[in-house]
């Protein structure tokens, strides 16, 4: 059993990056939650609503929490930003990626995601950081043929189930490891499809939306599910940890598509999707979908990888964390629940 820090000794400042992403944002507001100093990178120009819309959630108070965060103006693709950034800080949360399976986004996902993150383990390296946590994913793990349970010493295997997303977090992952091997403290975590309150029009999350209007087609697939307050919670108590040099898959529960979409369902009063969609037809799903995305100038909702995706089963393993730090996850049939309701509060004031 590894040793866990009581909690906090002297902090300086922490940073995160990707603040206003799923992650990043309940991350900000556990940290701002606990008094604890953060900084937070922005892109020029913008302001972070979506933060503050994600403290609204949780608190009555949400603007008086998002005062405590300093935000500063930066990109991890700018090595130089990353450096300012990094002035008085002592930990690093390293949230940023771009998430996509539309074959547009790849270069760039390449350049955010891989050159990104050697960017901020460079920077980190540079200014002598305690300790980083880098959010990676289950893409980043090898695919057994035998579907095995999927641990940490599950490696990477090249395979035509990798999508680019997992070939771009894969690359980032090792420029993490590099820089552990040159010096820096790490630790890394590997999260299943992660769920939660935020913007209900993008990533993951959309498909609440979806199944606020009912789903009919689901496909034969499975993979893991965390609820995103656990991959916050469980990032502050490794960081707050001696653990370093190791990865933790984070996953709630193993659920089929189907199991999914019928939980969701059962919150929403819809009924249950009754269509099976099999290879065939989600190969041809995506091959329409791309043509009604370009007829009409707008992202596609499925695309070949998310088709083909659909119909794999995986089960990942998050042993290793319960173990490690005595982590418990939220029941994936409370956190459905409490993420329907979450969304029909927030569509009932809109």
């Amino acid at each position: 059993m590894h040793t866990i820090l009581k909690i906090p000794y002297f902090y300086r400042m922490i940073l995160v990056t990707g603040g206003t992403g799923l992650v990043g944002s309940h991350l900000l507001y556990d940290l701002a939650k606990k008094g604890l100093p953060v900084r937070a990178l922005k892109r020029a120009g913008s302001f972070p609503a979506s933060v503050l819309r994600t403290f609204s959630f949780y608190c009555v108070n949400p603007d008086e929490l998002f005062s405590r965060i300093e935000w500063v103006e930066g990109d991890i693709r700018d090595m130089a930003s990353i450096e300012d950034a990094l002035e008085g800080v002592d930990k690093v949360y390293h949230c940023a990626a771009i998430v996509s399976f539309n074959p547009k986004d790849r270069q760039e996902m390449l350049r955010v995601n891989v050159e990104g993150t050697a960017n901020v383990v460079n920077a980190c390296l540079l200014k002598n950081i305690q300790k980083l946590c880098h959010v990676s994913s289950i893409a980043t793990l090898g695919r057994n043929s035998t579907r095995d349970l999927v641990t940490e010493e599950t490696h990477w295997k090249t395979s035509p189930e990798n999508s680019w997303y997992a070939i771009s977090k894969y690359g980032a992952e090792r420029e993490v490891w590099r820089g552990a091997e040159e010096g820096l403290n790490v630790v890394v975590v590997n999260p299943s499809l992660i769920i939660g309150p935020g913007d209900w029009n993008k990533g993951s999350i959309v498909v609440f939306r979806m199944a606020s209007k009912g789903l009919k087609f689901y496909t034969s697939g499975k993979t893991g599910y965390v609820d995103v307050r656990d991959v916050s919670g469980a990032m502050t108590r490794l960081m707050d940890s001696e653990i370093q040099g190791e990865r933790f898959i984070l996953n709630g529960a193993n659920l089929p598509f189907r199991t999914f979409f019928d939980l969701m369902h059962a919150q929403f009063g819809k009924p249950k999707a009754g269509i099976r969609v099999g290879s065939f037809l989600a190969t041809l799903g995506w091959r329409v979908e791309k043509i009604r995305a370009s007829l009409r100038g707008t992202e596609p909702v499925i695309t070949k990888e998310t088709a083909q995706a659909a119909n794999y089963s995986y089960e990942f393993s998050s042993e290793k964390i319960k173990k490690a730090i005595g982590f418990e996850f939220i029941p994936m049939e409370q956190s459905v629940k409490e993420i329907c309701a979450f969304y029909k509060k927030e569509m009932k004031t809109e």
